[in-house]
């Protein structure tokens, strides 16, 4: 049993990949009973990456746990009525494929609506509608690339334009459509109001962008340049050191006060202009960082992390993603366990990262194999066993093995 702040929602999930899975899946981490939605072929990230079985890849393990798969063929008129009975008793349905693609499967929200006024009904797609782009495909490499992460790339010293090395634009987006959700839920329990949503990937991400990097070109006419400058400085990086690499960061006065006084230049933070001050650091960043580099280089990773943890200065070690599943804090709150699969085995599972004093949220079901639950939830929309076995005859569902 979960018993997450959202024990008691039932979510119909038609989303597939990562945008809308990641996001589900929180949901389901909070306690919402949520209901999978797949077609005869399975959710397309049920095949990418190692697993060792057909559909059960890493990948989706990871985006899909505490949910029930169901298999509805939406393109045939049992497989949509189906999924209306089934929405006559949801909470929200969320989906992330474009709009046009569910107004030609009769499922638009006034027809969803039609079978339960109270539902929220959520878009987690490309663009906003209003738009000229409103009608195109979306893929995180495509948002990465429209809000200018690559551009920033090459601005902070690629050298070439490059895309984050996660799937940024699909996780951010996604936590965003959990607080959409969760917002329009609160929203409905005061007023008893359903409603439609729509969290579009290029204006989530644009300001997630934007806020940090519109900089002077925020007062018009603008007084400065765009890009924040600490964070475009090429010297922002991990710090080699002499066996290493090194993260720190230097930030507040007190902070280079200290630091300057550990190398033996104390004076420097009073007789130097540049360094006086936030703004003056903020004007100079590229030489400040270049010369932090510079010294970072002279001792090793371990002399450095003890004299800087030593003087409350912010160090941390570089992980590779490999020694991050081993990092000591991560293990002292259990974050990462080995648990059992009911079909894949013994794999590593990771915790939910928030804490609640009350209804803390868990981890009630394992990832679905696909269809494993067509028959139960069927039944719970009032279908008899013989009528599932029809929907099966018809292709319109999948009973799972």
């Amino acid at each position: 049993m979960n018993n997450g702040p959202l024990r008691g929602v039932r979510i119909l999930d038609l989303t597939s990949v990562l945008m809308g899975p990641y996001a589900t899946q929180i949901l389901g981490d909070y306690g919402a009973d949520v209901i999978k939605i797949e077609p005869p072929g399975g959710d397309n990230v049920r095949n990418i990456g190692p697993s060792r079985h057909p559909n059960m890849a890493g990948v989706f393990l990871h985006a899909n746990r505490n949910k029930r798969s169901v298999v509805l063929d939406l393109k045939r008129p049992a497989g949509r009525e189906a999924l209306l009975k089934l929405a006559a008793n949801a909470d929200v349905l969320i989906y992330n494929v474009r709009p046009q693609a569910m107004a030609r499967l009769g499922l638009g929200y006034e027809d969803v609506r039609a079978a339960n006024p109270r539902i929220v009904y959520v878009g987690v797609y490309g663009y906003g509608q209003r738009g000229p782009y409103a009608a195109r495909p979306a893929y995180d490499d495509l948002i990465q690339g429209a809000v200018g992460i690559p551009t920033l790339s090459t601005l902070a010293g690629a050298d070439v334009p490059r895309y984050a090395p996660n799937a940024m634009a699909d996780r951010i987006v996604g936590i965003s459509a959990v607080g959409a959700v969760t917002s329009a839920l609160f929203h409905r329990e005061r007023t008893g109001e359903g409603q439609s949503i729509e969290v579009p990937m290029f204006e989530t991400m644009a300001q997630f962008v934007l806020g940090d990097h519109m900089y002077g070109h925020t007062f018009d006419p603008p007084a400065g340049p765009a890009g924040y400058a600490r964070l475009l400085n090429v010297f922002r990086r991990p710090y080699q050191t002499l066996d290493g690499h090194l993260c720190v960061m230097v930030y507040n006065d007190k902070q280079w006060r200290t630091f300057f006084e550990l190398i033996g230049k104390p004076e420097v933070m009073d007789a130097d202009p540049r360094f006086n001050s936030i703004a003056a650091r903020t004007e100079n960043i590229r030489e400040l960082y270049r010369m932090l580099a510079g010294i970072i280089a002279t001792r090793t990773t371990a002399e450095w992390q003890e004299v800087l943890e030593a003087a409350d200065i912010p160090v941390m070690p570089m992980h590779t993603i490999e020694s991050l599943m081993d990092d000591p804090h991560l293990r002292a709150v259990g974050f990462l366990e080995t648990v059992e699969h009911p079909s894949e085995g013994p794999m590593r599972s990771m915790a939910v990262p928030s804490n609640w004093s009350v209804t803390q949220p868990g981890i009630a079901r394992h990832a679905p194999r696909l269809g494993q639950h067509s028959a139960e939830v069927l039944r719970e929309a009032g279908y008899s066993d013989a009528q599932i076995d029809a929907l099966s005859a018809q292709g319109a569902t999948f009973l799972g093995n």
